[in-house]
């Protein structure tokens, strides 16, 4: 078999040399001959080691040495003067320029007050003594323990820190270091800056990283959106943002329909114009077009009289109106004894009056010339108002309002869908916490106000359940069915000790079920405190579902939209697929026939109320999770759920379904139109379903049966 040639290449700065190594082995191991080249080997080997290694040695001592020549300003060092030695610190460049400037701006870094020289410093303390473990500024390893006396420490101020925040952005973007990378983009997003231009578009090219050359390209659209004075290349980077609908595309895209409000005899052509104004008419739209006429949701017009003549006083042209108080005080320096231009002060009682004596002095005393509105209306219609762009190039602006139009359109649909999605977790809850209650009423006919206490069971059940069982999801895995039993058996105590002997007579239950409610009010009070309880949701649920910058969908709201999914589908099939469904729905239309046929009516009556009790108490998990667990916690949702079942129709599902989610959206909605004030919010929702029942008493489907006649 033919051997193949193995070549040994080194290389310094200067030549190059190949050894075949095959050809050694002709000679014997201990050989002379052999022993030479072996040295020679090693030699080489040594030389190249030592040739790597001092360049990490050289630049970190080159390093140190630019520190030492600019010590003076380093260690005093200002906003005004600090800029030559970052200059000189880019300039170097490298990781232990990175780093020093990281440590520079975390005052992390010390000066050894006997050597003169720069370290980073971790301040400790030992035995009460104040102390400072120093460490190498070029390879980060530790030095020594100094007593912190023997150190100065470094604090540059906020302005310092942040051109050092700048100066360190070069050198993060084109970093090895993944993290550093990052941390360098971070830094310009949050204010971009016309010197990270250049290292942007050197980033640009180099990234290999999708993510973060996303988050590059997104980045140097917006530098050059800010500080490009090519209008084709701006042009490009607006365009590129068209599908962004972040905040920070925005705000890079708004300034660019920045304008100004001007006057003039004559339009003029030289300029970038937005829009011409017509005081008292014309209204501004978003994009800077005008709209003549007023509409519904604004009646203010852009320019008003005096706005508009205050522009041309302004612009000296046009005098300076005197005001009331200016007048006055002119008539009354004017006066003696009491008397001006043969008028009293005393009958001077109105404004008419006034205006004619102000009026006598101007032609008398050569007073500056009063200016009423219709005067004003007369000068302002001798000038042509308009508001120009201030950015000079038309296609710029233009391009930054079609690509400002498709990401406002975008933005108004996913906030839409936002709300509508927060509406849907509200009908979640609503629909769990009111359908116990209507199961309740439209079998038993009971107006259970204490409906709201096996809410806040629940609840509580759940919050003791993770007092001993602290893994968060299994805890609510378990406190589900515990919730569930825990309400229905309270539910069933109750029925059978107070609510079976008030059948007939809601009057009754109603003040019977109230007071009960404020009883386990002050009881859950004795037991737990009037504090508040955390119920803590898994960490699976933590965080949202983020579909872009506008819609973010929070896994609490997730996770209660499937809950309610679920035990709507489960009530679904215990009332149509199983005996005790067939049991309830036969009691609710007719309970005598039901008894007839075999059925207990006072059996299926005690368990209905506990099933509805129980459900109660899976909404009171569901409602802690987002909410801290009170006293009160049931009492905040009973009367939604009292609505839910009226507006929905009593004693049906699908009723109790289609009520929930009109409450639930029409409460969204109110609430986005009035967001400052959610108590008239509640107050026009109740107005509105008081005027829904007047046309539809029996709910949107109306049950047939016992509860129908309620």
């Amino acid at each position: 078999m033919r051997a193949n040639k193995v070549h040994l290449l080194i290389s310094n700065r200067r030549t190059i040399k190949f050894i075949d190594l095959n050809s050694w082995g002709s000679d014997t191991f201990w050989s002379p001959v052999m022993i030479s080249k072996m040295f020679v080997l090693i030699f080489l080997v040594s030389f190249i080691a030592i040739f790597v290694f001092s360049e990490t040695g050289i630049a970190s001592t080159r390093f140190e040495d630019l520190l030492e020549k600019n010590s003076a300003l380093i260690k005093k060092s200002s906003s005004k003067t600090v800029e030559p030695v970052l200059a000189k610190i880019r300039a170097f460049g490298g990781p232990v320029a990175t780093r020093f400037l990281k440590h520079w701006k975390a005052k992390k870094i010390f000066l050894v007050k006997s050597t003169g020289k720069f370290v980073v410093g971790a301040p400790s303390a030992k035995n009460g003594k104040k102390m400072v473990t120093i460490f190498s500024i070029a390879t980060n390893k530790q030095l020594s323990v100094n007593p912190a006396r023997d150190l100065k420490q470094l604090k540059p101020n906020s302005g310092v820190r942040a051109k050092i925040a700048s100066s360190l952005v070069p050198l993060q973007l084109l970093s090895g270091s993944l993290d550093e990378r990052r941390e360098g983009i971070e830094t310009v997003e949050r204010k971009v800056e016309r010197p990270h231009i250049a290292p942007l578009r050197d980033a640009l090219k180099k990234e290999s990283n999708n993510i973060l050359k996303k988050r590059l390209t997104k980045v140097f659209a917006y530098a050059t959106i800010a500080f490009s004075n090519d209008d084709n290349e701006v042009k490009a980077a607006i365009q590129s943002l068209y599908e962004d609908l972040s905040i920070g595309t925005r705000a890079a895209l708004n300034p660019l329909l920045s304008e100004t409000i001007d006057v003039a005899e004559t339009l003029p052509t030289n300029v970038n114009l937005a829009r011409v104004i017509i005081p008292n008419q014309s209204i501004r739209n978003w994009d800077g077009s005008v709209q003549k006429t007023n509409t519904f949701w604004q009646r203010t017009p852009e320019l008003n009289t005096l706005t508009a003549y205050s522009l041309l006083v302004e612009k000296n042209l046009a005098p300076n109106p005197v005001s009331s108080k200016i007048r006055d005080a002119k008539i009354i320096s004017l006066a003696k004894n009491g008397i001006v231009a043969g008028v009293r002060l005393s009958s001077l009682n109105n404004e008419a009056s006034r205006d004619a004596v102000y009026d006598w002095l101007v032609k008398n005393k050569g007073l500056p010339a009063r200016v009423d509105e219709e005067q004003m209306s007369a000068i302002i219609e001798k000038y042509v108002f308009f508001a120009r762009y201030n950015h000079s190039s038309k296609e710029v602006v233009q391009t930054a309002i079609k690509v400002l139009t498709n990401i406002n359109r975008k933005v108004a649909f996913y906030q839409f869908l936002d709300l509508l999605l927060d509406g849907i977790s509200l009908v979640s809850i609503y629909f769990l916490a009111a359908i116990g209650l209507a199961i309740t009423f439209g079998v038993m006919k009971v107006i259970n106000m204490a409906h709201g206490e096996f809410i806040m069971i629940g609840a509580y059940t759940g919050y003791v359940i993770q007092l001993f069982v602290p893994n968060y999801t299994i805890s609510i895995l378990i406190a589900i069915p515990a919730a569930f039993l825990v309400a229905f058996l309270a539910g069933i105590i109750l029925e059978r000790a107070v609510i079976r002997h008030l059948y007939k007579r809601p009057l009754e239950t109603l003040l019977a079920t109230f007071g009960i409610s404020i009883a386990l009010q002050q009881i859950a009070k004795n037991i737990f405190g009037t504090q508040a309880r955390p119920l803590t949701s898994p960490e699976w649920l933590d965080g949202a579902l983020v579909i872009n910058d506008v819609l973010a969908i929070s896994n609490i709201r997730i996770a209660i939209f499937v809950l309610g999914l679920v035990f709507f589908g489960l009530i679904l099939f215990v009332m149509t697929k199983t005996r005790f469904g067939l049991e309830t729905r036969a009691v609710t239309q007719n309970p005598s026939m039901a008894a007839s046929m075999g059925i207990n009516p006072e059996r299926i009556n005690m368990l209905t109320f506990g099933f509805g009790s129980g459900i109660a108490g899976i909404a009171g998990i569901a409602i802690g999770l987002f909410s801290k667990v009170t006293s009160e916690l049931g009492s905040d949702y009973i009367v939604q759920s009292f609505m839910t079942v009226v507006v929905g129709g009593v004693g049906n599902i699908w009723g109790t379904l289609a009520g929930a989610t009109m409450i639930g959206l029409l409460q969204k909605g109110i609430e986005w139109f009035n967001p400052s004030n959610t108590l008239a919010a509640q107050t026009y929702m109740v107005v509105f379903i008081i005027l829904f029942i007047q046309f539809r008493p029996k709910g949107i489907i109306a049950l047939k049966g016992r509860a129908a006649e309620v």
